[in-house]
């Protein structure tokens, strides 16, 4: 909790000795030493009681709801070939004469 060194402690030691003299002084420690243990005592007690809270919230709150699934994403429209261009390609240079490809507004025109 504090960084006290052996130094520190003898220099705090001779000066309780000249201030309250041999005879107070176990007295004094002693009673110091016994608040110490309870501010410990009290501190630990808090930090358990805060993660058994602690613990407890997280067994009680249910999980968040996973995210939905993303949707699809858009096709292309750049200029690579589809797999579907590759095919009608392959079924063109087989010995078929060469068609245009069809999009989706043609078709929904025709109607």
């Amino acid at each position: 909790m504090f960084d006290i060194g052996f130094g520190e402690l003898v220099l705090i030691s001779i000066i309780g000795l000249l201030v309250l003299g041999p005879q107070r002084l176990p007295k004094v420690a002693a009673e110091i030493g016994k608040w110490v243990g309870r501010a410990r005592r009290t501190a630990t007690q808090l930090r358990r009681q805060l993660e058994r809270e602690i613990e407890l919230s997280e067994l009680e709150t249910p999980p968040p709801p996973a995210p939905p699934p993303s949707p699809p994403p858009p096709p292309t429209q750049s200029g690579e070939p589809t797999a579907a261009a590759d095919a009608e390609g392959e079924a063109n240079s087989i010995g078929g004469a060469p068609r245009e490809p069809s999009s989706n507004a043609d078709q929904h025109e025709g109607r």
